[in-house]
């Protein structure tokens, strides 16, 4: 994380910030946060961002202390992050990076940090999911659809190629993103009671209804209905859509155009929306 951070509109120094204001999220974990790819000084999707936020904070009213209305627009954001940026030599007007938003005890918290060592090796070749987990996730858990800053469930298993899996043995999402797999004459991702998180680049996908001839939609999958896909992406907002040449075992020859598809679809709706 970068020195320059932004609470409620205003531009401070990190090492400035007071844990008396952040108490409730720091000791119980009761605030959501959003994670968004800036690139040249501009974030991507913010408005969709900041809708998810709103809604998990509203879900929460009776324990989450939302901050004021007027910081969680767009304008107000984008402004906040103009004067960091503009703040800080070592981010500048055309910083190129990953954003968070951070909700709870009455602030809303912006800080950077920059992209990942290996981004661009990962998106060049994708990541190998090997790993499975099915003792966390229950079907229908209503809190696993919001991005809580009670994070440890998914942290821990960052890095490691984990799925996890509910206790149907149905495949729920990944620590870092939700999951697309062709199967068939689809591309199928779990339904949120699944549960996963309702993601950014997920919805952008399903509302584009289809990736090259494939159509896209909701659908369990289950463990044992591996056997018939032949490719996977994992999505999330900061590396946009990659491909798992590698899930549980098996070999995904096709992961790598699905990708590619699905890439170019997140790319062109950004641009619409920037």
């Amino acid at each position: 994380m970068t020195g320059t951070v932004a609470v409620n509109g205003e531009v401070r120094r990190l090492e400035d910030l007071r844990l008396q204001d952040f108490l409730q999220s720091f000791f119980f974990g009761a605030g959501f946060f959003e994670t968004f790819l800036v690139t040249g000084g501009a974030p991507m999707f913010l408005e969709r961002h900041l809708a998810r936020l709103r809604s998990s904070l509203a879900a929460h009213a009776d324990c989450v202390r939302a901050p004021p209305p007027e910081v969680l627009t767009a304008r107000a954001v984008r402004e906040s992050l103009r004067r960091c940026l503009e703040a800080d030599a070592t981010l500048g007007p055309r910083f190129t990076g990953v954003g968070k938003l951070v909700a709870g005890d009455g602030n809303l918290l912006l800080s950077f940090r920059p992209l990942p060592a290996d981004h661009e090796r990962t998106v060049r070749e994708g990541r190998v999911l090997g790993e499975r987990e099915d003792r966390g996730y229950r079907r229908g858990d209503p809190l696993l659809t919001h991005k809580s800053v009670s994070y440890l469930r998914q942290y821990a298993h960052l890095g490691r190629g984990t799925v996890f899996l509910n206790e149907a043995r149905e495949l729920c999402e990944a620590p870092n993103g939700n999951l697309f797999f062709l199967v068939e004459d689809a591309v199928v991702t779990p339904p949120l009671e699944a549960p996963c998180l309702p993601g950014i680049i997920r919805a952008v996908l399903l509302e584009e209804g289809r990736l090259g001839g494939w159509p896209v939609v909701e659908r369990s999958v289950r463990l044992e209905q591996l056997e018939g896909v032949r490719g996977c992406v994992l999505t999330n907002s900061v590396s946009l859509a990659l491909a798992v040449p590698g899930l549980l075992g098996r070999e995904l020859p096709a992961s790598g155009e699905l990708a590619g598809l699905a890439r170019a679809v997140v790319e062109a709706s950004a641009r619409r929306e920037r």
